[in-house]
């Protein structure tokens, strides 16, 4: 190569370095998916419960991957209680991620103690359909966080907010205003969150979600009450740049599984 290439060679890597500094796309930032799966009784509830306290989790961790959290809508919420189980599950990247089928389909435990779900005959499944969105940390918190609650898992009140906006540009402005702001909001004033994500393939996009947990409802209440006179979120909401930059707000409040490791 003449020295002329060697240049272009180097000052194009240097822009892609940049390019993934500013935007965040660093290997350092945990990949996180979300399933959701649909359930039609509690009988399709409890093998499903089988399934991930037994083979899934136990297998998770075989492979790598310390911490799975299994959450379920509050026994309040009568729309959603007993037809959904979330399942996250964060990755180091996404290589770690592509590998896993072909681990679990290696791990004999696994297929041995997931039988009765991996197996399952077509007219008799342990769920309807599994929904999944797959994300990718913010940069102002690039590894989630275990809660630190310490109440009875059956009180805690766990919030998955999914915010979604008009246009992809509106939405990048929405992870801007958190990763410059609105998360320190939310650890000082103690939402104890797990995580915030972009999504990066999902059936709602484009959008961010994140995790929150509370002790108990009247917890809940009363953060988001300060949250909202909280002379820095005052200012914050008004400033030009950040005007109409989200659309939607989609709020599920949930518990933690027994089993749960989150």
């Amino acid at each position: 190569m003449t020295p002329k290439t060697v240049t272009y060679i180097i000052m194009l890597i240097g822009s892609l370095m940049a390019f993934t500094v500013d935007y965040g796309y660093s290997q350092s930032r945990d990949i996180y998916e979300l399933k959701i799966y649909h359930i039609d009784s509690p009988e399709q509830e409890q093998r499903l419960d089988d399934y991930l306290a037994k083979a899934y989790i136990p297998a998770m961790h075989k492979a790598g991957i310390p911490k799975v959290g299994v959450f379920k809508p509050i026994p309040s919420d009568e729309k959603e209680a007993g037809t959904k189980v979330y399942v996250f599950v964060p990755y180091k990247n996404l290589d770690q991620f592509a590998a896993l089928p072909q681990q679990l389909a290696k791990d004999q435990e696994y297929l041995r103690n997931g039988k009765d779900y991996i197996d399952a005959a077509h007219d008799n499944p342990p769920y309807r359909r599994i929904e999944t969105t797959l994300m990718r940390a913010f940069t102002g918190m690039p590894n989630f966080q275990e809660s630190k609650l310490t109440g009875p898992k059956k009180d805690r009140v766990y919030e998955l907010r999914s915010y979604e906006s008009a246009t992809e540009k509106q939405y990048l402005n929405k992870v801007k205003m958190f990763n410059d702001g609105e998360i320190e909001i939310f650890d000082r004033l103690g939402f104890n969150a797990i995580f915030y994500a972009e999504v990066i393939a999902g059936a709602r996009m484009p959008n961010l979600v994140y995790l929150t947990t509370f002790e108990n409802m009247e917890s809940e209440k009363a953060h988001w009450k300060a949250f909202g006179t909280d002379p820095q979120w005052e200012k914050m909401k008004v400033m030009e740049e950040y005007q109409n930059n989200m659309n939607r707000n989609d709020a599920r409040l949930l518990y933690p599984a027994e089993y749960s490791d989150l």
